[in-house]
C-alpha cells in the first residue's frame, strides 16, 4: 500500500488548477463556460503541440482561452469561433485538422509508408533461399576423412 503514495502525490501535485484549464477569468455563466471549455478542447495549443488549450499552461494558451472567452461572449457560433483560430492560426491549431490538399500528404503519409515497408517484407518473406547444395566427396576426399578418422582413434 505504501508503494501507492508517491504516484498519489505526483499525481496530485500535477492536476492543479491550471493543468485542466481552470483560469482566473473564467466566465460567470456555467452554461457559456461549458460551451468555452468545449471548444478550447478541439485547439492544440501552439507553443506544446500536443496538448488543447485547456490542457497546457503556457502563456500563449491562456491568452488563446481568453480569446475565446470572448468571443462566446460576444455571442459567436462555435463555427465562428473555430473559423476565427483557423484564419488567425492556420489549420495547425486544429487539434483535428481537415482532410485538404495541403494536407493530404500528412493524412496520407503514414498510410504509403505501411504498404511500401509491407511491400518490401512480402518480398522478402517470398523470396526463394539460395539452395545450398552439397557435391559428393571425390575418391581422393574420401581416402583422406577415412585417414583422418582412423588416426583419430
Amino acid at each position: 500500500m505504501r508503494f501507492l503514495l508517491i504516484p498519489i502525490f505526483l499525481m496530485a501535485l500535477t492536476l492543479n488548477s491550471a493543468a485542466i484549464g481552470v483560469d482566473k477569468k473564467r466566465l460567470k455563466d456555467p452554461v457559456l463556460e461549458a460551451r468555452a471549455q468545449q471548444i478550447m478542447t478541439q485547439l492544440r495549443c501552439l507553443v506544446c503541440q500536443n496538448q488543447s488549450i485547456v490542457e497546457s499552461d503556457a502563456g500563449l494558451a491562456v491568452d488563446l482561452r481568453a480569446i475565446v472567452r470572448e468571443q462566446v461572449l460576444a455571442g459567436q457560433t462555435d463555427s465562428q469561433i473555430i473559423d476565427f483560430m483557423t484564419s488567425r492560426y492556420g489549420d495547425w491549431v486544429l487539434l483535428k485538422p481537415p482532410f485538404k490538399a495541403a494536407t493530404a500528404l500528412l493524412w496520407l503519409g503514414p498510410i504509403f509508408l505501411l504498404l511500401i515497408g509491407g511491400f518490401f517484407v512480402f518480398r522478402y518473406v517470398r523470396q526463394k533461399p539460395v539452395a545450398s547444395t552439397v557435391e559428393p566427396l571425390s575418391p581422393e576426399e574420401e581416402k583422406r576423412l577415412k585417414h583422418i578418422l582412423r588416426d583419430n582413434k
